[in-house]
């Protein structure tokens, strides 16, 4: 696991910027640093040694010296892809040189043969290009900039601050989307002209030019079979995914909450050191539940109460390390659980992904369980909803409205905070982009198939690839840890995406199969737990007064005042103390964004 930076320009003092600019990351590699120029072409590297401790350090080049490398990531596959590339000359015995002799005999189509987590950049001498790749579900990021002669790539957009050919400025026309979502769910993002590369994607830059190509997307062959069936199939890839996540020359070991995904992971994979953290108020508290499994495995686990002290504390390191806003809550408690393993190991498995895979969310089953409401003709459906539209929202009208209106013209996903009327009336800058205009390549690619499909591809397309993993990826790494996700696999994939939609989702539960074949190996009852997702107590402190006065001030600054209706979130705020509304989810989303602002717009850095 690394960070990579680079950038192809006419810079006077190329290797103090290329210096600079990999310093801004050495926490996501403190072990060694590499650098390689080539006249305008500069490529660095900050490294975590994890395979092939010794002989795995980058930029690494081909056995013919014409390519060069930095690559951020593992190749799960890489001993398998060894031997059938047998006829390169390898010099050392790392998965870096791997992804090297791949490109010498696939060219560009290497990507489709690797199975693992990565973006790379391989610098070809001879043609004077960059190839650059990002893995089919996301998982490592990758961004790039262009102005003028200069092109710069980086693990993470903060890289970009160290060039002085790079501008910095606001993109304020995301912002709206942002307050949707919840996060960045776009290739712009908030610093304009910065881009993320989309996952699943490869880029080439030469002589000026970007040229964006996409090499794996996602299918849904729904294959109709026995039950006991697909929970074997089930088994199978799961045991040979954590097989897999467990190739490394240093410890592993996981992240363990209460529910059914980590539980499962570290019932397969038995590493002998587990981590949780938790809080004071017990319905908050995973920490028992975690002890339990553990305790049944015979293997260690390690847990932390949060503060609210400590939480509110930490906000604006995490917004620095996010690069962009980001709204979870849950992105907090994973800094700490990832602060704690940091203690004792450098790879850890996590649990990302099996509710977008499997059908977890209960979004999801309510196409299972209001199938009798969807039989009303739709233009009946479509009038009601449009009636108890003109009234606030609470939870039985909010279902009269959602189930009158088409999936494509309403769900963006799982963690949709404001709705875009609210937007509208909060912001005091035009809203320029729509979310049906973000969501709609998604939703005119699966147009056939059913809702649960459709939601599922939107929540992996939105959620898990631009938010769960981007908060996965900065918390391990700002503690310089590597962060594996077993259930994030293009095998596992296959698998769950061809399970029928009742082994996914039915009126009495989600990840219906999944759960079957975690009991197998669960020794305890987490695999019947409801999803929790690292829950934490925001709702409850911004009822008390330290916090509340905290969030109150925020909302009162010149950006705040700038951007919003700095009334109405104030009165909102009010009623959430007073109990008379909840809108922690709401106020937290616009409080965090202010955070990170003031991070990046308002202070040196």
């Amino acid at each position: 696991m690394c960070g990579i930076v680079g950038f192809v320009g006419k810079e006077k003092n190329n290797k103090q910027v290329l210096k600079k600019m990999n310093d801004r990351i050495a926490h996501r590699g403190p072990d060694g640093e590499g650098m390689y120029i080539d006249k305008d072409f500069c490529l660095a590297q900050r490294r975590l040694s994890i395979i092939d401790i010794e002989g795995g350090r980058q930029p690494m080049f081909s056995d013919d010296e014409n390519l060069v490398i930095v690559f951020n990531g593992e190749i799960y596959n890489y001993q398998d892809l060894k031997s059938e590339l047998s006829d390169y000359h390898y010099h050392t015995s790392s998965d870096t040189e791997v992804i090297l002799a791949g490109y010498t005999k696939w060219g560009k189509d290497v990507v489709k043969h690797l199975r693992g987590m990565f973006s790379f950049v391989i610098y070809d001498k001879k043609d004077k290009l960059l190839f650059c790749a990002r893995d089919p579900f996301g998982i490592k990021p990758f961004y790039y900039y262009q102005n003028g002669e200069t092109f710069m790539f980086a693990s993470e957009i903060k890289a970009f601050l160290d060039h002085p050919s790079f501008k910095k400025e606001f993109n304020e026309s995301i912002l709206s989307s942002y307050l949707s979502f919840s996060f960045t769910p776009t290739t712009e993002t908030f610093f304009k002209g910065v881009k993320r590369l989309d996952a699943g994607h490869t880029l080439i830059y030469k002589d000026g030019e970007v040229n964006i190509e996409r090499y794996y997307k996602l299918e849904f062959p729904i294959k109709k079979e026995e039950y006991d069936k697909s929970v074997n199939k089930i088994s199978k890839v799961m045991e040979d995914s954590v097989q897999h996540h467990m190739i490394s020359d240093v410890e592993v070991g996981s992240f363990l909450s209460s529910g059914i995904d980590s539980s499962y992971l570290v019932s397969l994979a038995r590493p002998d050191k587990t981590y949780t953290v938790g809080y004071d108020i017990p319905r908050y508290n995973e920490i028992d539940y975690a002890k339990d499994l553990a305790s049944r495995l015979d293997i260690n686990n390690t847990s932390k109460k949060i503060s609210k002290a400590e939480y509110m504390a930490v906000l604006d390191k995490i917004m620095y390390h996010m690069d962009e806003p980001a709204s979870d809550p849950a992105v907090v408690a994973l800094y700490f659980v990832a602060k704690l393993a940091s203690q004792d190991v450098k790879v850890v498995l996590s649990g990302e992904g099996a509710d977008e895979f499997f059908g977890g969310y209960n979004y999801y089953r309510e196409e299972v369980d209001y199938s009798f409401y969807n039989k009303i003709p739709f233009f009946i459906r479509h009038g009601i909803s449009k009636f108890f539209s003109l009234f606030p929202p609470v939870r039985g009208i909010n279902f009269l409205v959602r189930r009158g209106e088409k999936l494509e013209d309403s769900y963006i996903g799982v963690n949709k905070v404001w709705s875009e009327k609210e937007v509208k009336k909060l912001l005091k800058i035009p809203v320029t982009i729509e979310n049906k205009d973000i969501t709609k390549s998604v939703y005119d690619e699966f147009s056939g198939e059913s809702n649960i499909v459709k939601m599922q591809a939107i929540d992996i397309h939105f959620w898990l690839m631009k938010d769960i993993l981007q908060k996965a990826d900065r918390m391990t790494m700002a503690n310089s840890i590597e962060g594996r996700v077993p259930f994030i696999d293009k095998e596992v994939f296959k698998v769950a995406a061809s399970l029928p939609l009742e082994y996914k989702v039915t009126k009495e539960n989600t990840k219906v199969a999944l759960r079957e074949a975690a009991k197998k190996v669960i020794p305890n009852e987490s695999y019947k737990k409801k999803k929790l997702g690292f829950p934490v107590p925001i709702r409850d402190w911004l009822r008390e007064e330290d916090v509340y006065e905290y969030v109150k001030s925020t909302f009162e600054t010149r950006t705040a005042e700038k951007y919003f209706d700095t009334k109405k979130l104030i009165h909102m705020l009010d009623q959430h103390r007073d109990m008379k509304k909840d809108n922690y989810r709401k106020i937290w989303n616009v409080f965090c964004f202010l955070i990170w602002h003031k991070v990046f717009f308002e202070e040196a850095n």
